[in-house]
């Protein structure tokens, strides 16, 4: 099994006639907005400007019946628990849900199930445990809809639950108190690609206009809460190319660049990122990753008391807890990842269509992290497993050629649990089933996947030449923002670029830094993150395909082109 490369898929060019009609815009954007299926100038302009597209909360089924009897609840003062998931969706939907309802006056906790005791999602063991304890009413967020005999058991003890959730429906939708999902077929909620915390913000919605057709002034605004909205929803990689993830994210990241929260702004300064200059993808790279990390190596509660935090001493000793678990989470990776590498390589199993790697050494909190880098690295689905002593816990990464839920479910009989998305999912398995899981999944991705060219494919909206590129450029293409997933940085080709020189950087001199000339020009500087393999070759003349990016060290600000791939000028791999 080679390590993938990268085939190149140029754009079609736009019709010049359309081009011309996207006015007071670049032909660059405007092509980059046209591969987007923006293909008219009203939709483009919604696209880069509208703030404002959201649906009302109440259109989602089972809202009316949870916003009924959570003010119940709250009228009566009844213990509530706010039962999430313990990744940085999950955590952020947490401290949104409780955040809200504490303004409202409810008496409610959170619970956070420990990934390595519990597992994820609802557990009846913990419904007891809550029940015992006092609890009368569970809100789950960021799970929930596939755990039907979970409530059943919370059910009988005494517990009504409010189920609010993202993720695929199962065979059986729980029979919960309510059940707010968009995903559910009879749903009229026009988007169903929220995030967790994009449905737990939809709930917090509801509650605060209830809260004010009874003319109570709550503590807080809908604008209290975006902060939390925008880094579940880009951590979780919900799709950005949808109008109301695009308008959360967007207004979202007015809120952390204000920095008004402790714990964000806690967050922002071990990361190294300023108040201000917040982007989506510090979100996705740098605060994300440190959220994740409280519950990948240790509780999530680390980072629900980081976000709910008033207390700045308290939010910066937090703040610094999760960096040094995230170093701790990086180092794990990186060995267990090394570690399945040599095994492939020891065994030659080119031709496997599927990666399924277990070991009782291998951290249960980074098993989704590894089986992801493995996708990058060989394109083909991963199944990374924690062995446990009876049963075991394993994380599944995927390609779009292979939807690994689906797999899943046509699994479900040698399964005690399971969910997620097309290429992200999770499970819990008997040892005694290790074997022909194994087994199925592997025939399942044989029977789909054979015959097929597998290569991660690297889609270029159109070829920018060394002199086109400019800083006028790059701000028009801040208007794409916030970018990440379904909503890509746009990527360019340069033909024929000649490399002035190069270095080594980055730990074991993985990365590639490089300039490249320009006709009475400065140079552009260029970083290729992972290609240092190429420095055998260089300097002379490649083609690259690059991100452009502005580049700020010590107060200097410059262009720099963020390489994704380079390739010999001779070849033809797919681009036109």
């Amino acid at each position: 099994m080679s390590i993938a490369s990268k085939k190149w898929l140029v754009m079609p060019a736009a019709p010049a006639n359309l081009l011309r009609q996207y006015r007071q815009m670049s032909p660059v954007l405007a092509q980059v907005l046209y591969n987007r299926s923006l293909k008219d100038p009203t939709s483009a302009a919604q696209f880069l400007y509208d703030r404002d597209i959201e649906a009302n909360p109440f259109l989602m089924k089972g809202m009316n019946q949870a916003v009924s009897r959570l003010r119940v609840a709250i009228r009566k003062q009844e213990p509530i628990i706010v039962y999430g998931d313990f990744d940085a969706d999950g955590v952020t939907s947490t401290a949104l849900l409780i955040q809200t309802l504490r303004a409202l006056g409810a008496v409610v906790k959170p619970y956070i199930p420990h990934r390595v005791d519990e597992g994820y999602g609802l557990n009846s063991k913990a419904l007891l445990k809550l029940a015992r304890g006092g609890a009368k009413l569970i809100v789950t967020v960021d799970c929930g809809i596939r755990s039907a005999e979970d409530v059943e058991e919370g059910k009988a003890a005494g517990l009504d639950i409010i189920i609010t959730d993202h993720h695929s429906i199962g065979p059986d939708i729980p029979r919960a108190q309510a059940v707010i999902n968009p995903k559910q077929v009879d749903c009229r909620y026009p988007e169903d690609m929220l995030a967790g915390v994009g449905v737990a913000f939809k709930l917090a919605q509801a509650l605060l206009k209830a809260a004010s057709n009874d003319r109570v002034k709550p503590t807080l605004t809908e604008d209290d809460l975006l902060d939390l909205v925008a880094i579940g929803t880009v951590a979780d990689l919900a799709p950005l190319n949808r109008p109301e993830n695009r308008a959360l994210v967007r207004r979202g990241l007015d809120q952390i660049n204000q920095a008004r929260r402790p714990g964000i702004r806690a967050l922002l300064k071990v990361c190294g990122v300023e108040p201000g200059k917040v982007t989506a993808m510090n979100i996705g790279y740098s605060l994300g990753p440190r959220i994740n990390a409280a519950g990948r190596l240790g509780s999530a509660m680390t980072a629900f008391h980081l976000l709910a935090a008033t207390d700045p001493v308290q939010a910066d000793k937090l703040a610094q807890e999760l960096h040094a678990l995230n170093s701790q989470r990086q180092d794990l990776t990186r060995e267990a990842q090394d570690k399945i590498r040599e095994r492939i390589e020891a065994e030659q199993r080119e031709d496997d269509l599927l990666i399924f790697a277990s070991d009782p050494g291998f951290q249960p909190g980074i098993v989704g992290l590894v089986a992801g880098r493995l996708v990058e690295e060989f394109y083909r689905p991963a199944v990374v497993m924690e062995l446990g002593e009876a049963e075991s816990r394993a994380s599944c990464r995927s390609i779009p050629q292979f939807d690994i839920t689906r797999a899943l479910d046509q699994c479900a009989d040698l399964l005690v649990r399971h969910g997620g998305h097309a290429q992200a999912a999770g499970f819990t398995v008997l040892n005694q089933n290790v074997e022909d899981l194994m087994a199925r999944l592997t025939d399942l991705a044989q029977q789909t996947l054979d015959g097929q060219e597998l290569l991660p494919t690297l889609e270029i909206d159109t070829e920018v030449d060394a002199n086109q590129v400019s800083e006028d450029l790059w701000s028009e293409l801040q208007l794409l923002e916030p970018t990440g997933f379904m909503n890509a940085a746009p990527v360019f080709m340069m033909r024929n670029a000649y490399i002035l020189e190069w270095r080594l950087v980055g730990r074991d001199s993985r990365h590639l830094k490089f300039r490249i000339a320009r006709a009475g020009r400065p140079p552009l500087d260029a970083i290729g993150f992972g290609l240092g393999e190429w420095s055998a070759q260089l300097p002379g003349h490649v083609d690259i395909a690059y991100q452009l990016e502005m580049n700020e060290w010590n107060g200097r600000r410059t262009l720099q082109l963020n390489v994704q791939d380079i390739r010999l000028v001779s070849s033809t791999n797919g681009a036109g």
